[in-house]
């Protein structure tokens, strides 16, 4: 649309409004009449470790989501010369996981405990054996029953139990509701009937009637939905608390609301059976919708579903950038103390091109992100670890390229037995997140680990935020009958430019060398954890 026609369509309240509270940003994208985003506004946030537990604060929950609107309403005026007051529909999402536990009167029993939580191992271990399903340990029944294990005494008073985007979606509509592959990571979902499997429910129930609890599970949860169901309508009071200045009007369609890992789905036209997705930001999670059920049980796999409730097998990563970027930031340290003005954009461009130039392999250098637990390669706690061989290569290419390698060598645990265990197929993967914001860089990084052909495309830079404002274009404007799948490729991503890099032999042999090394090095990291 022209500039004109863009102004005068966010006046009527046509624009679709969706907003994502990622770990460290909450970004809003404004899309337009054919999906493409008119604007954005972020705020940049940190999670907190107290306790022994990582969370973030109501109060930061709140004053984020609204200086990320503030600053979206700041942009849409200086673009466009017009005050945002309406919207054709909205959707919220945020990271997966966690445990947000309320009373009877809504108030918050415990602080929020983050997807980053690696404490719940027995209630983890002891849920799997129960259910012959995999349970992680970032799950939301693992919280609340490794809560019951440890007694404590906020468990008799929960009333309700939710994830951040479902609380956040609460408290604007006033509906506890969830989008179906949100609550795929709570507790398991039977794929036939799309809502937590019942079977299930009563096997937790009879287990925790020794307990003598006012509550049931399945009474404490939230309604599943699926992408493109009615989930309520924003309220007056959630407006104001959207919008501080009071000019955002109410009763916008709100979307179901979903995780970080259905809006990438969305996001990257990879909801259809045999496609596929990586997220890689602070944590990294790949994401395959099966054509067949896994032959066994994995506790590194992770069965969730797609925002209309298809079988998916995922492999998350609690860590892929954050150590990389430490790196890059002394990078930055030491040229500011030469006097230099560093661009940050083009400093990790030139330091991640640079590790192109590097062994396949990585020349004997070998590199842990753990900044925290790591379930995939079996850690409850982690410590950032940089080692090499005596004879190795030890120079910048080959630094930068362990580290990329690093970044994503958990998942590649993960993704080895899918691919070589389970024999699993996929005829696209698109990769997004901010590993990607260098071209061609972790594009082809992420080739050679899972040796297959990876697309990147031009709206990847959007990512969720983008993700749910699809999600909540769907719901007001999908056809009879038309599936989600049907209305991204049609509607949306038809036509749309992308790049797609095939993995490279060499490449593959080498990101195969470094992880068999990667692997057999791990009581290097085990023993960091014990003595650092």
């Amino acid at each position: 649309m022209m500039g004109q026609e863009t102004k005068e369509f966010i006046e009527n309240g046509s624009a679709v409004l969706g907003i994502e509270f990622g770990s460290t940003r909450i970004k809003a994208v404004l899309i337009g009449e054919n999906h493409e985003p008119l604007a954005s506004g972020s705020h940049e946030w940190e999670n907190t470790y107290a306790d022994g537990l990582w969370t973030y604060s109501l109060e930061e929950i709140w004053s984020g989501l609204q200086d990320c609107y503030a600053d979206l309403k700041k942009n849409i005026q200086a673009a466009y010369g017009v005050t945002l007051k309406k919207v054709a529909a909205m959707g919220f999402s945020a990271m997966m996981h966690g445990y947000m536990a309320f009373d009877k009167a809504g108030e918050l029993l415990v602080p929020f405990r983050t997807w980053r939580n690696t404490n719940t191992g027995e209630a983890a271990a002891k849920l799997t054996k129960l259910f012959h399903f995999n349970i992680p340990l970032r799950w939301s029944i693992s919280h609340l029953y490794q809560a019951m294990l440890d007694g404590e005494s906020h468990v008799p008073q929960v009333d309700y139990i939710t994830t951040l985007s479902g609380y956040i979606h609460w408290k604007l509509t006033g509906e506890k509701v969830l989008g179906v592959g949100d609550a795929s990571g709570m507790f398991p979902i039977d794929s036939q009937t799309k809502d937590f499997d019942a079977g299930m429910l009563n096997q937790f129930e009879a287990m925790a009637s020794d307990y003598g609890f006012n509550w049931k599970l399945r009474d404490i949860l939230p309604k599943v939905l699926e992408a493109g169901e009615t989930a309520g309508t924003l309220s007056a009071e959630g407006a104001r608390l959207l919008d501080a200045s009071g000019e955002l009007e109410a009763g916008a369609p709100v979307c179901p609301p979903e995780g970080d890992a259905g809006t990438g789905m969305a996001a990257t036209n990879s909801v259809g059976v045999r496609t596929g997705n990586v997220s890689a930001g602070t944590s990294v999670f790949a994401m395959i919708v099966l054509e067949k059920a896994l032959a066994r049980v994995h506790e590194e796999i992770d069965m969730v579903t797609t925002p209309d409730g298809y079988p998916v097998a995922m492999v998350h990563c609690n860590n892929c950038t954050s150590d990389l970027n430490a790196w890059v930031n002394l990078f930055k340290e030491f040229a500011e103390s030469f006097g230099m003005n560093v661009d940050m954009g083009k400093l990790f461009s030139v330091l991640y091109n640079k590790a192109l130039e590097g062994d396949k392999d990585c020349g004997g250098l070998m590199a842990y992100n753990y900044f925290s637990g790591e379930p995939v390669t079996g850690f409850e706690e982690g410590r950032p670890v940089f080692a090499r061989e005596i004879n190795s290569h030890f120079n910048l290419a080959n630094f930068m390229r362990t580290h990329l390698y690093s970044s994503l060598g958990a998942l590649k645990c993960g993704l080895d037995i899918l691919f070589k265990e389970e024999d699993v197929s996929v005829d696209k993967i698109y990769g997004h997140g901010g590993l990607f914001k260098t071209k061609g860089v972790g594009q082809s990084i992420l080739a050679a680990a899972m040796n297959a052909p990876v697309t990147v495309m031009e709206t990847a830079g959007e990512g969720g935020a983008w993700g749910i404002a699809l999600l909540a274009a769907y719901e007001i404007h999908k056809g009879p009958q038309e599936t989600l799948a049907a209305y991204l490729d049609s509607r949306v991503f038809a036509g749309q430019a992308g790049m797609t890099m095939a993995a490279d032999p060499e490449d593959v042999a080498g990101f195969e060398a470094f992880t068999q090394k990667y692997k057999k090095a791990l009581p290097v990291e085990k023993a960091a954890v014990e003595t650092l």
